[in-house]
């Protein structure tokens, strides 16, 4: 994403139309984008080298997302603990999501997807954060994709708000005890409208959500890959989504395979 050429920086996003999928495709796919510091590092180079490729595999996916027909697509782009990060480290990643914005928000707005942003405000300093209001509001009305960005996110920052709106309601005599519902409570999330992922897919081999989403994935499916997150492509989201495809969702209950 940066303005000048950086490795791997091939440009702005570019769409294809959109392209007729199979019933089985996610409605919703979630992403922790993992290993660009250890991309780099294998390679001999900056870890700052490693986010700069990592922002080419943003756009290589919101591509692809588009063109398989996903209706959402989540990127854990930065988390409430990756302020404990080198601040050297954290001005490069804000500078990224600041030249992203720049650079790809007339693209992603062509292309009809609608942009937004789960998180807190705190801490983002005031010019990232009005760019990011603005890709919002320039995008409200499109209908292709939705991009939610999780940034300056964290999941059990995010029940706990939701926990203390609920509480405040409850203390006004708005809501009674009772009236606290699953529903009410995802209704009161970042997330509010937005469908559980059905599929979500780490990158790297780690093998955990890292405080993402720990609410909405109850009933979603994992697929772990080893691949960093530099590397990934269309080819990649495809064997992932191939994976989803060949299991079973029971979401509690049993299939009709299990039942004959």
């Amino acid at each position: 994403m940066s303005d000048r050429s950086d490795p791997g920086d091939k440009g702005q996003i570019r769409m294809a139309s959109p392209m007729t999928s199979p019933a089985a495709t996610p409605r919703h796919v979630a992403i922790i984008m993992d290993g660009n510091g250890r991309w780099a590092r294998e390679r001999g180079l900056p870890r700052t080298l490693g986010h700069r490729q990592g922002v080419e595999a943003v756009r290589r996916t919101v591509r692809a997302a588009i063109e398989l027909d996903i209706s959402y697509l989540t990127i854990f782009s930065f988390s409430s603990e990756n302020w404990k990060r080198p601040l050297e480290e954290i001005d490069d990643l804000m500078g990224l999501m600041k030249r992203f914005i720049r650079r790809d928000l007339a693209d992603l707005h062509k292309a009809g997807v609608r942009i937004r942003m789960i998180g807190e405000r705190q801490k983002v300093d005031s010019e990232l954060m009005n760019l990011i209001d603005e890709a919002v509001e320039v995008t409200a009305n499109n209908t292709v994709m939705t991009l939610v960005i999780a940034f300056n996110y964290g999941s059990r920052g995010e029940i706990a708000k939701a926990a203390r709106r609920l509480a405040v309601q409850v203390a006004e005599g708005i809501l009674q005890a009772d009236d606290i519902t699953v529903d009410r409570i995802a209704a009161a999330l970042d997330t509010a409208g937005i469908p559980d992922p059905d599929l979500l897919i780490r990158t790297s081999g780690e093998m955990r959500l890292s405080n993402f989403l720990l609410w909405q994935t109850a009933y979603t499916e994992f697929v772990f890959l080893e691949t960093y997150w530099p590397d990934f492509d269309r080819a990649v989201l495809e064997g992932a989504i191939a994976d989803f495809r060949a299991r079973e969702r029971r979401f509690g209950g049993l299939t009709k395979r299990s039942t004959a």
